[in-house]
């Protein structure tokens, strides 16, 4: 039972992802500001939605409580009616996106206004980099990698596993993003976030701890790091954690960044369903074209191979050859042929390096 408003695509792929038997919304799934994705992903995965339920169903139901979905209706084992609400079919969700869609634009105009606001409070953050800690942590000139556990960051960290065994960059997992590395069997250099969504093992791991704060400086997140014995640096900022690492790596002086599961797209954005990621808008226009999307890396980075590996192949193919020829009877038919041409063989070597 989830409480969740404009139920997102991250959300969604998460309830999939750990093969949940239904999922009941006490919220809309879809409020028609804006065409959110994650009630299509957990109608196409089969998972039965049971949405707008209303705010008594947690008073209702228990976390442990064995029940039945029949249609849109909730029922305890002995057949009392729990909840009722509006079981989402393909249909619902795909009425529900029409009508959102057509509401798109005052969403757009909202978003642009949230900008400007953001740009007026953090002009000098943005603009000046003036607030940014210093890390023990050094980025400048190298290649920063950081991760969010968002939109298929599995896949990227897949497609980038070559880039990251060749380059060696360092390593920032926002919250969650910290564990994803973990389960690549990387450890990130640098954890940023408000730490809610981050292990303990994470936190433990020997990375520097950069807690998000907000503007005021009131970090929910600092109490939790420091009772594990770890005394973090304090980040205060308007925009989100993903935003604070972005602008910490620039500020840095990072020569490339890389970013894993972050939000892109506008879409991408208002699924989020926070106002303020008006601020992810400008924090990328900000670091500018120092900043690569991971799925830019994978279609445009091929693993290189060293010539040495190239001269170690044919010597060790022609080393090879070469003992055959001799430990084989009736050899000495193909020696002399072999004498003849080596002159060609040497120039064809020559000619592959």
């Amino acid at each position: 039972m989830i409480d969740h408003v404009d139920l997102d695509r991250v959300g969604a792929e998460a309830l999939v992802a750990r093969q949940v038997a239904g999922v009941i919304n006490v919220a809309p799934s879809t409020s028609g500001r804006y065409p959110n994705l994650g009630p299509e992903i957990l109608v196409e995965a089969g998972v039965p939605l049971i949405d707008d339920v209303g705010p008594t169903a947690f008073s209702r139901l228990r976390e442990g409580d064995v029940v039945r979905i029949d249609g849109d209706t909730v029922y305890d084992l002995d057949g009392l009616m729990l909840v009722k609400g509006m079981r989402q079919t393909s249909e619902s969700v795909a009425e529900s996106m029409t009508a959102a869609r057509a509401g798109l634009a005052v969403q757009l105009e909202a978003f642009a206004s949230n900008t400007m606001e953001y740009l007026r409070r953090e002009r000098d953050l943005l603009l000046d980099g003036i607030g940014v800690p210093d890390l023990r942590t050094s980025f400048d000139g190298r290649h920063v990698l950081v991760v969010v556990r968002g939109y298929h960051y599995r896949e990227d960290l897949l497609a980038l596993r070559h880039y990251v065994r060749e380059y060696k960059p360092l390593l920032i997992g926002v919250d969650g993003g910290a564990d994803a590395l973990l389960e690549e069997g990387l450890r990130p250099h640098v954890i940023v976030g408000d730490m809610d969504s981050v292990s303990d093992e994470a936190l433990r791991c020997g990375a520097e701890i950069v807690v998000h704060a907000y503007r005021d400086g009131n970090a929910p997140g600092l109490a939790r790091v420091q009772d594990l014995g770890i005394e973090p640096v304090v980040f205060p900022a308007a925009g989100t954690s993903e935003d604070a690492a972005l602008l910490l790596a620039d500020e840095g002086g990072a020569a490339l960044i890389v970013a894993v599961g972050t939000h892109a797209t506008l879409v991408e954005f208002l699924d989020k369903g926070r106002a303020g990621m008006a601020s992810t808008f400008l924090t990328r226009l900000r670091v500018g074209g120092k900043l690569v999307d991971a799925k830019g890396v994978s279609r445009l980075y091929r693993q290189r191979i060293p010539a040495y590996s190239l001269v170690l192949l044919v010597l060790a193919t022609a080393l090879a050859f070469l003992v055959a020829l001799y430990v084989t009877p009736g050899g000495s038919l193909y020696r002399e042929y072999f004498a003849t041409d080596w002159d060609h063989f040497i120039r064809w070597l020559h000619g592959l390096l």
